[in-house]
């Protein structure tokens, strides 16, 4: 058969509509950050609040730049050997056209390349809840940067680029079920693994201090997921990317109720934190599978994600690491519940006609599923360890023990989340921290 000729009047033009719904979608992935700095931050005791604020907002400068320089070239441009991409072109975004479209979609390449710039961004922020307490800031900002360049430019590509291994393979990730959360909860055990655990684990009570700051952050998280995981189709003429965002609300609803039907079976009660993490969980599982599973599917995915992931967080008393904040039992388990239940219930009537075991399609894609799922995980747990010996090695990666007994934000950060000076009849103070007069006193709290 002769090749199909394409005329340009059959050539993709640019949508309007399209480009105001990825932008719109990019800014909800960009909220995201911030709300899991919440999420994060209200999960810590006080004395580490800000700091793992910080350990959120420090990816969006340092990858934001990162991904100018030469992050989006090592990740999308051509491919070589099937391990990364290069476009000199785009080193530093400098010869890129204003309508320059988007590998055959309708979007400009400025909006695709800032859509997945907030995928970049949020991947190494994730990581941070598994060191809470005990990490230089330093050397966090310093692990960041390289892991980014050694880890997520590289898988990104493997996983969506034109050419990348897992993508020629016909891994299906929708989202960032391997290139995101494996990639984040593989390097978080491996990073842990060097470090070691926090002063008191196991001995001293480790509680959240704001569970109402959890549930905000998870909030936030569940609302900007829905860019996350919608905008990936990157427009929605075929209605893809409204099944996504069906199947986004869906399994996490499930989720949630899965993790909470586990948690009063084996604790005898619902707690905040189990709704909180059970939502995240969902979303975590659904992200690679949502295009490819029905709303009923949907359902099963969220629902095993909830219950399995509530189990493995205890995993980390069994096997004596410490994940501060359950990275690996939700983020790394999640994913990989996703990615492989794709091999399962994928309807073939969504994103693809790939069909799984449940609808007649046999283990074929479980088997990919399987090859994606711990080809990166293997990559990223073993690189992001290697990273983690070097700059402890160097610079050292944990604050001093009395540090972090006495509190990790006043060492690193010269600063306390919550300024009590004024409570129980004490001295008020200005802003520059002099005491005042009574009397001033009673103008400056009026």
């Amino acid at each position: 058969m002769a090749p199909a000729i394409t005329l340009a009047a059959d050539a993709p033009t640019l949508s309007a509509a399209n480009t105001g719904f990825m932008l719109i979608c990019s800014a909800l992935v960009m909220l995201m950050t911030p709300g899991l700095a919440f999420f994060y931050g209200g999960m810590v005791r006080v004395k580490s609040t800000l700091n793992m604020l910080m350990m959120s907002f420090i990816s969006l400068g340092i990858v934001t730049v990162l991904w100018v320089l030469y992050g989006f070239s090592m990740a999308f441009g051509t491919d070589s050997g099937s391990v990364i991409g290069w476009n000199s072109d785009w080193v530093g975004l400098s010869n890129i056209g204003l309508t320059e479209l988007w590998d055959g979609y309708t979007i400009p390449v400025f909006v695709f390349l800032v859509f997945q710039l907030m995928f970049a961004v949020l991947t190494p922020a994730l990581i941070s809840g598994a060191l809470a307490d005990r990490v230089k800031f330093t050397a966090w900002a310093l692990f960041i940067a390289l892991w980014a360049t050694v880890v997520y430019f590289p898988v990104a590509h493997w996983v969506w680029g034109s050419g990348g291994w897992a993508f020629e393979l016909g891994v299906i990730d929708f989202a960032g079920g391997t290139a995101v959360h494996i990639n984040a909860g593989a390097a978080a055990l491996g990073v842990i693994l060097v470090i070691g655990k926090r002063v008191g684990f196991k001995k001293d009570p480790m509680r959240p201090h704001s569970l109402p700051l959890v549930m905000l952050g998870a909030a936030l998280l569940w609302f900007g997921w829905f860019g996350f995981n919608a905008g990936s189709w990157l427009g929605n003429d075929d209605g893809v990317g409204a099944l996504m965002f069906v199947n986004t609300q869906v399994a996490t609803a499930a989720a949630v109720l899965g993790w909470l039907a586990y948690e009063k079976i084996r604790h005898g009660a619902f707690t905040t934190l189990g709704a909180a993490s059970g939502a995240v969980s969902g979303l975590v599982a659904i992200t690679p599978a949502g295009g490819a599973v029905s709303p009923l599917g949907a359902i099963a995915v969220g629902a095993v994600a909830g219950v399995l992931c509530a189990m493995a967080v205890g995993l980390k008393y069994r096997f004596n690491y410490d994940d501060s904040l359950d990275v690996v039992g939700v983020h790394l388990v999640g994913g990989i519940l996703g990615s492989l239940l794709i091999g399962f219930f994928a309807t073939g009537k969504g994103q693809s006609d790939v069909e799984g075991l449940f609808y007649g399609g046999g283990l074929d894609q479980f088997w990919k599923q399987c090859a994606g799922v711990f080809g990166v995980l293997a990559y990223s747990l073993v690189v992001s360890a290697v990273l983690a010996l070097l700059l402890d090695k160097t610079i050292g990666m944990r604050v001093s023990e009395d540090d972090e007994v006495a509190g990790i934000d006043q060492a690193e950060h010269a600063e306390t989340a919550y300024d009590f000076s004024g409570a129980g009849g004490g001295a008020a103070r200005t802003a520059a921290g002099a005491p005042v007069a009574p009397t001033e006193s009673k103008k400056v709290d009026a």
